[in-house]
């Protein structure tokens, strides 16, 4: 158990039987009334994010989360398989264990595979990964004054907006938390 008023950012906790990330916390003690942390929680299996109260020194259940690298192989078609860059060990994913990762997965990227009580819950990925353009539709001349965006197809199959000047082999840099285009690499 872990005291509310010891909360920090990235400190895991059990809530109604799912595990919770803090992505921001705030300690307010108001005028009149008693203290209280206002927390912001993300659901480590859903990555949905809640707002929560809590009464300054309340106790909550801290989540244990073992997080081991992996090197991410292939898909077979139905399953992901990743090796244990300890071990050498291999292990399979299903597309619902990874979630939104899947977008984002290369041959041979490392990641960090997150387990709680035995059972992975998500993926760890880098914050950034480069990935080439493989289909996108061309640029019009003349067409930039508005800033605006095209769709592109990466090599993982994920369609990314990116302005109108990327053309397709160009290698991106996408942020793997929003899915948005960075730059080019």
């Amino acid at each position: 158990m872990i005291s509310s008023n010891d909360f920090r950012t990235g400190m895991t906790i059990e809530l109604d039987g799912d595990v919770f990330s803090i992505v921001d916390f705030q300690h307010v003690k108001p005028g009149k009334g008693s203290a209280f942390v206002r927390t912001k929680l993300k659901n480590v299996k859903t990555g949905g994010v809640v707002e929560k109260t809590f009464n300054a020194g309340e106790k909550v259940p801290r989540a244990h989360v073992d997080r081991r690298e992996m090197q991410y192989l292939y898909n077979d078609g139905e399953a992901f398989n990743f090796m244990d860059t300890e071990s050498f060990e291999q292990f399979t994913l299903t597309k619902e264990q990874l979630g939104d990762g899947v977008k984002y997965l290369k041959d041979n990227m490392n990641i960090g595979v997150m387990t709680f009580q035995g059972k992975t819950i998500g993926i760890d990925l880098p914050n950034f990964v480069e990935l080439k353009v493989i289909d996108t539709p061309p640029g019009i001349k003349g067409d930039t004054a508005s800033g605006g965006t095209k769709p592109a197809t990466v090599e993982t199959g994920a369609v990314v907006q990116v302005p109108f000047f990327v053309e397709v082999g160009d290698v991106l840099q996408i942020d793997t938390r929003t899915g948005a285009y960075l730059k080019r690499a």
